[in-house]
Formats: structure tokens, C-alpha cells, sequence
């Protein structure tokens, strides 16, 4: 059962949780936005990660959610004074099912396997059944939704940020006043959400030094919750590298674009550097490649070692008692990486 797109007006894309998972939605949105240009197309998001949607074009309203009760009847009737004809559900769990349903669209596409999905209208049965292949990426599985019903989504297409003036006038105010040369930037995220996804902090204090044979400056960023880990890496490397763990998600954006390169765990600062266009390095544990690789058309090298236990969910090592999957990543593979993207 097809929508009829002809009569939308107002759509809402509902996509909580992480910053990887919002900059993965954005190539649904730019699928919505160039088949419906007239259209009004609004984010629901989660409050603290909302910033990374900061001046994307064609981008109507980002409705915010919190954790708490107060956050969440606020944000349904924000969303129910838009009086949305589509709403589209990117992620699928309790949470964002109830607040779709709750926002009082007409048409509600999900997946069938999501729990609650008979609070949708429109189903599809997977990612899988739609693009007939066995593995999809999480971008495709998000086209999918809207494929399924309509919309063109064959070429596949790209992340996309948008441009937040100030953030960038920040960023290249700050590479001044350090005496950077923008040409030489190498963006370092060494935070993850779990230890099977992150690479030794003495891994990262070599990898800062031979980035500096290769007359780069390593700039480690991080949340504030990462800011010792990010300090006590650049105290570590005596050399030029620089710590900059207060910046914003919109910073972060205007700073990979000036850099020439990103290396980093898998996280959502490296779908970030990825969106931005730069040439991405990125370092796989416990994660699902396939499905969280950088969705990128730039030169992009995905690091690891290969185990039959891979992927595993990543909260922790149950095959071995520690995670050997990120931990045997040589220094030697990310330099070799590195070398191939600087000269791409």
C-alpha cells in the first residue's frame, strides 16, 4: 500500500538517540526533500544531540525530547500542533513508537519487526526484503522506510550536514589563535561508547607521533565526559598535538571539514567527519562494519582484525573475557591506512 505523497505536506522523520544514528538519517531526509520540495520536513530528536542537524538546508523544525515526563508531554504537543500527514519511524523503539503515534499523524511507517507496530499504518517487513540483498547499511535501512512507499531512493543518498555560522567562525577563530595550518589538521576521536570499540589510549599517543613524522597536528576532540582521556593523551605525546574536548557538535562539523583527515573509533564523531566530506580512518571492535561503516563516497579505510565472533553487541567481551577484537589493532594497520588516505 502506497502513500499518496501528492497530498503531504508536513512529514516527520522520528530518530532518537546517538549522533551517528541522527547524521545516518539525513540521507532519508534528503530523499523526502527533493521529492517533495514544497513540504514541510520536521526531526523529532533526542535534546542533547539535536545541534548536529544545526543549519541543514530545507530542514523545517528539530522537535526536541528529553528523558524526563514534563520533556516528553511538551514534545507531543509541539508535535501535535503541527498536525503532521506522515510520520516516518527511523528507530523503532518504545519511546519514539508512542511519541509517532502520539504526534497524530495520519500515515505511520515502520518496520513489522519493531515492537508496537501495530500503532503504525504502513509496514515493511525489512531492509532486506527491499534492497534484496542479505546485509544492509544502517542508512539503507532507514531508506528502506521510504523507498518502500514511493519515494526514490536507488541512488543511495549521502549524510549530509548543514553549515552553523557561528561554529564555523569559532573553529577557524581557534585554529588562528593555535597557528594551525587548516592543510594539516588530523582530526582524533579515541572515545567510544563501550571498551570493544575503543583503541588503547597509548596506541593513540603513538599514532599522534607518527602523524607528526607525517607533518600533520593531531587535534583529539571529545565530549566533556571524554575530556581526561583527551588530555591525558596530548600530555602524553610532547609534541604539537592539541586537546580540545568543550567544543560543540556543530564545531566538531566545521572542524572536519577543515581537516584533512579523521581518524577515531566507530562513533558518531567519525559519521560526522564523514558527512562532513573528509577522509575517514576508522578503527572497528566489536561493531557491525557492514552495517556502521562510514557512508561516504570519499577515500575511507575501515581498520580491524578479523575474528568469528564479530560482530558481538559490545557491552563486553563474552568469547574471550576482554576484547581482542579492538585490542589487536596494530599502530602499523592505522598508519598504513593514514599513508593511503594522505595521498588519495
Amino acid at each position: 500500500m502506497n502513500v499518496d505523497w501528492n497530498s503531504v505536506e508536513r512529514i516527520l522523520l522520528v530518530r532518537l538517540r546517538s549522533i551517528g544514528d541522527t547524521v545516518l538519517s539525513t540521507p532519508t531526509f534528503s530523499a523526502l526533500r527533493r521529492f517533495l520540495p514544497q513540504a514541510e520536513i520536521d526531526f523529532l530528536l533526542e535534546d542533547w544531540v539535536a545541534p548536529v542537524l544545526s543549519g541543514l538546508d530545507g530542514l523545517g523544525e528539530v522537535v526536541t525530547t528529553g528523558k524526563t515526563l514534563s520533556s516528553r508531554l511538551s514534545s507531543i504537543r509541539r508535535l501535535r500542533s503541527k498536525r503532521y500527514d506522515v510520520a516516518v519511524n527511523l528507530h523503532g523503539g518504545p519511546t519514539s513508537t508512542f511519541l509517532m503515534r502520539a504526534s497524530g499523524a495520519k500515515t505511520r511507517i515502520g518496520y513489522s519487526y519493531y515492537r508496537y507496530a501495530g500503532l503504525h499504518t504502513h509496514l515493511l517487513g525489512s531492509a532486506s526484503d527491499f534492497w534484496r540483498t542479505e546485509k544492509t547499511h544502517s542508512a539503507e535501512q532507514q531508506l528502506a522506510l521510504v523507498g518502500a512507499f514511493g519515494v526514490p531512493v536507488e541512488d543511495r543518498p549521502d549524510s549530509v550536514l548543514g553549515r552553523d555560522v557561528i561554529a564555523e567562525e569559532s573553529i577557524s577563530r581557534r585554529i588562528r589563535d593555535h597557528s594551525i595550518d587548516p592543510g594539516r589538521i588530523a582530526l582524533v576521536h579515541p572515545g567510544a561508547a563501550f571498551d570493544t570499540k575503543r583503541w588503547a589510549s597509548e596506541k593513540f599517543v603513538s599514532l599522534a607521533k607518527e602523524l607528526v613524522t607525517r607533518g600533520l597536528v593531531p587535534v583529539f576532540v571529545g565530549s566533556r565526559a571524554e575530556a581526561d582521556l583527551v588530555a591525558g593523551i596530548v600530555q602524553q605525546t610532547e609534541s604539537e598535538a592539541k586537546g580540545w574536548s568543550d567544543l560543540s557538535l556543530p564545531e566538531v562539523a566545521a572542524l572536519a571539514r577543515k581537516s584533512r583527515i579523521f581518524i577515531g573509533n566507530d562513533s558518531g564523531i567519525a559519521h560526522i567527519a564523514a558527512a562532513a566530506g573528509t577522509n575517514v580512518a576508522v578503527i572497528f571492535g566489536s561493531s557491525n562494519r557492514h552495517h556502521w561503516r562510514p557512508w561516504t563516497r570519499q577515500p575511507n579505510k575501515l581498520i580491524n582484525i578479523e575474528l568469528p565472533c564479530q560482530p558481538c553487541p559490545g557491552y563486553a567481551c563474552a568469547e574471550f573475557g576482554h576484547p581482542r577484537c579492538i585490542e589487536e589493532v596494530s599502530v602499523e594497520q592505522v598508519v598504513s591506512a593514514i599513508d593511503d588516505l594522505i595521498t588519495a
